[in-house]
């Protein structure tokens, strides 16, 4: 499939704030505020879904399936609307998928950003239209008052110039800020962990691990073409306190037919619950046969620790001489 590459942004440019998983109601007011303030900052409009409301919230947390798949399609639609931020994650946004008119997408290309378990609709619709889409913050993630410096500019970086280097942060935290915005705990950055030595160039695919191993077995597989470069990370939860259920997650992507044509896996930093150290993510790339040989990093700056990185599924990236670059 021909790759589809949106426009970058641009000041004056309209996003449109969207709720295919979480919705709105979950989000404090100052935050809201904070992320309007920073995208005004940026020289950039928001507005916000239909069917983004307060009002519309049902027990999973979000609203009708349809009224959420429509507000994908407005956006899309939408002449003014250049960029499309996600407000949070959640547990499923893959059940909007059948719902979407992906020709309309592919003929009305912009940028689609958020992570988590927004990972079903990007590796969705990358797949199913070859447009280039966003892993990184949500609106909501923009709305973090301190400590949000390294997020902004690589997603300044990343939407309106094109392309960035996947540096190390100085700091990180996995904090419950969006309770408590003045008290912070953060972290000094070891850096990344080179797992496996080596270079390589190819177009990323991936997300967060167990919402890409949703699709597979559906129509919207992500396929994984020569010179391939993973990007993956995984949250918290009980079964993954030790890491066991995150290598059999890996081991089970490993055994695809396509995952010959994987050259890099790149895995983003693990939250402090899941107490996963580099010794053990070693034993765990040590113990699956098909990453032999291959580059691997780890404790990047993507997943659910903060900052996040904005990197472009079905966008470029090199590693080489340990600097990370991504383009698009």
């Amino acid at each position: 499939m021909q790759k589809i590459v949106p426009a970058k942004l641009q000041k004056g440019d309209e996003i449109r704030v969207i709720a295919p998983a979480t919705g709105l109601k979950i989000i404090g007011q100052d935050c809201r505020q904070i992320a309007k303030e920073r995208f005004e900052a940026m020289g950039l409009k928001v507005s916000f879904a239909t069917n983004t409301t307060d009002e519309n919230f049902d027990m999973f947390a979000s609203t009708d399936i349809k009224k959420r798949a429509d507000d994908v399609m407005e956006a899309f639609l939408d002449k003014n609307v250049k960029a499309i931020f996600t407000i949070l994650g959640g547990f499923n946004s893959n059940q909007i998928l059948p719902f979407l008119d992906y020709e309309v997408i592919k003929n009305n290309p912009k940028i689609l950003c958020g992570y988590s378990d927004i990972t079903a609709l990007l590796s969705a619709i990358e797949a199913k239209t070859g447009l280039v889409c966003f892993y990184g913050p949500h609106y909501s993630s923009i709305g973090m008052k301190k400590g949000n410096d390294y997020t902004l500019d690589m997603l300044k970086k990343v939407l309106f110039e094109g392309e960035s280097e996947l540096k190390a942060s100085d700091e990180w935290s996995d904090d419950l800020w969006f309770i408590d915005q003045e008290n912070r705990d953060f972290i000094k950055n070891e850096g990344r962990w080179v797992l496996q030595d080596g270079n390589a160039k190819g177009e990323l695919k991936g997300g967060n691990l167990g919402t890409f191993l949703l699709l597979n077995g559906t129509p919207y597989q992500v396929e994984f073409k020569k010179d391939t470069i993973l990007m993956i990370e995984d949250c918290f939860s009980a079964e993954n306190i030790d890491g066991k259920y995150f290598m059999r997650q890996l081991q089970a992507l490993a055994q695809r037919d396509d995952f010959k044509n994987v050259n890099a896996v790149l895995i983003g930093r693990f939250q402090k619950a899941s107490k996963i150290s580099k010794d053990f993510l070693q034993a765990v790339v040590d113990n699956i046969p098909q990453l032999k040989g291959l580059p691997v990093i780890a404790n990047l700056d993507f997943g659910h620790t903060t900052p996040i990185a904005t990197l472009p599924i079905g966008g470029m990236c090199e590693i080489n001489n340990g600097k990370i670059k991504v383009w698009w």
